[in-house]
């Protein structure tokens, strides 16, 4: 399992492998963050329940970014009320340096396309 959290620690993320390939991608939200996402199956992210996070729904309401409600750090995306969705966002800069240093970085264009699932 590979482990990170938020700067606090309060929001924990566990996946059961590592990305190869991470997005960093220049849409309005995205480029604001500060993200690299890997893209996963929900069923191979554990988010540790026991704390809950802010939502900001965006992009007609159909995508939950998730925050740390103490440090503010954007941890990962949903599906909003879609739970049969079968991809999920994670925010790979929450993992150990050496977890995104080993993945290839790929480039999005959402400012242009207007596809924020990258």
């Amino acid at each position: 399992m590979i482990e990170g959290s938020c700067h606090c620690g309060k929001v924990r993320i566990a996946l059961h492998s590592a990305p190869s390939e991470v997005t960093d991608c220049n849409c309005s939200i995205c480029r604001r963050y500060g993200t690299l996402w890997g893209y996963y199956h929900p069923k191979q992210v554990q988010v540790a329940e026991d704390v809950p996070t802010d939502i900001y729904l965006w992009n007609k309401r159909w995508i939950e970014f998730h925050r740390c409600t103490a440090c503010g750090c954007v941890t990962h995306w949903t599906a909003a009320g879609n739970p049969s969705a079968d991809r999920m966002g994670v925010n790979i800069r929450i993992m150990a340096p050496d977890v995104l240093a080993a993945a290839k970085i790929r480039r999005f264009d959402g400012a242009a396309s207007g596809n924020v699932t990258h």
